[in-house]
């Protein structure tokens, strides 16, 4: 049921206030590339399919292209700075280390961070290091990224990169991604166990590098694990609520309500196959997660983190690869640890009202007309995360 029975804002009205407010999206993927698709990188891509690449060998050719464009082209710059003006969002938690191959993390992360910088230095943005960056973009007007994690394979294991990538920028770490790691299990792995000695260890580490801990796609245990462990809040920077749609990916409302009363946070997914068990998704479907997390865990705890950049069930950027163009050669291990069809992650699986990152103030209409008054709003868009930033990184 929504949270109230009328509308607490007219689309205008929540429209305006989207534009005034504080909004972060706690996981915008590729935050500082994965928004720009130009002519010229649709005709390199065309390129690539017919050389026969995969999605998972031409994407890093054509993130570093769109790196250059936003650096030299006035156009594709502003094109890239358009779809930010039309988002509203002014913080984004961007992914600069993932999952795939251990060999090749470490320097993955690395060169995704320096392009990171250069996109920041380009459009004049803020790369953010602690709450008052954050306060400062938006009294600016102007946007910044948080340098996160979604795995801790960047670090292999040596504690001490921990320490480098921090003075690079990082702020906030997933544990895990969906298998396991030398931290502990994912959410999809096949034995759900928690942290292992090393991950206790690199929790440990995080905290007194006064990193935010997050755990979105890690096993309930490590969940469980980590908020014990941690001397800091934890989050959910991203997910979705198992007491509304059953999904591997999405959390308990044991584990929830445990997260928010030790002064976390969790964030809501639009991705239509965790939040859905029909498709396609609606934004009614969206505002139910956030509701019901509300209701266990209070209104000062929850926000939005897309985890959504362009079209499709679970596209990361707005790069519109071919139908034919396959992910990766078929020899090779898939350490996503996605189950396309048991995980809805199907082409026929959209949320309607958000099929671009663009398409960001349809969130705020959605929960104003499920009755979230301005105050509430507000602290969904960015200030309830604003509170735990500054809690654990200062």
């Amino acid at each position: 049921m929504p949270w109230r029975d009328r509308a607490s804002l007219t689309p205008d009205e929540a429209r305006q206030l989207h534009r005034e407010a504080l909004v972060i999206d706690t996981q915008q993927p590729p935050a500082t590339h994965g928004l720009l698709f130009t002519e010229k990188m649709r005709a390199a891509l065309a390129e690539y399919h017919q050389q026969g690449l995969t999605r998972d060998e031409a994407t890093p050719r054509l993130e570093a292209q769109a790196i250059r464009e936003i650096q030299t082209d006035p156009a594709a710059r502003q094109q890239f700075l358009d779809v930010w003006a039309r988002s509203g969002v002014t913080i984004a938690c961007g992914t600069y280390g993932g999952t795939g191959k251990i060999s090749e993390a470490f320097e993955r992360a690395v060169r995704r961070i320096a392009q990171a910088q250069a996109v920041i230095d380009a459009c004049d943005w803020v790369l953010v290091r602690d709450a008052a960056d954050i306060e400062a973009a938006h009294s600016r007007g102007t946007c910044g990224i948080v340098i996160d994690f979604q795995d801790t394979l960047p670090i292999v294991d040596d504690l001490d990169k921990l320490d480098l990538f921090h003075g690079l920028g990082l702020r906030m770490v997933q544990l895990t991604y969906n298998l396991q790691n030398l931290v502990g299990d994912g959410c999809t792995e096949t034995q759900q166990g928690g942290l292992t000695t090393f991950g206790r260890a690199v929790v440990q580490r995080l905290n007194e590098l006064k990193i935010v801990v997050d755990v979105s796609h890690c096993s309930e245990q490590v969940g469980w694990d980590a908020l014990k462990l941690s001397k800091s809040p934890i989050i959910v920077s991203h997910s979705c609520a198992k007491g509304v749609v059953y999904h591997d990916r999405g959390k308990t409302d044991d584990l929830a309500r445990a997260v928010c009363e030790n002064g976390g946070y969790f964030g809501v997914v639009v991705v239509p196959g965790f939040i859905s068990e029909r498709a396609p998704a609606t934004l009614d479907d969206f505002c139910r997660h956030v509701e019901h997390l509300v209701r266990i865990g209070g209104i000062d705890h929850v926000g939005i983190g897309t985890d959504k950049a362009g079209p499709g069930s679970g596209t990361n950027s707005l790069i519109e690869y071919p139908e034919a163009m396959p992910n990766r050669r078929p020899w090779t291990f898939d350490w996503a640890g996605f189950r396309t069809e048991e995980h809805r992650l199907t082409s026929n699986f959209r949320t309607e009202g958000f099929d671009r990152f663009d398409d960001w103030p349809n969130l705020t209409v959605a929960l104003a007309n499920w009755g979230f008054n301005e105050d509430e709003l507000r602290k969904l868009l960015g200030l309830n995360y604003l509170r735990v930033f500054r809690d654990v990184v200062g």
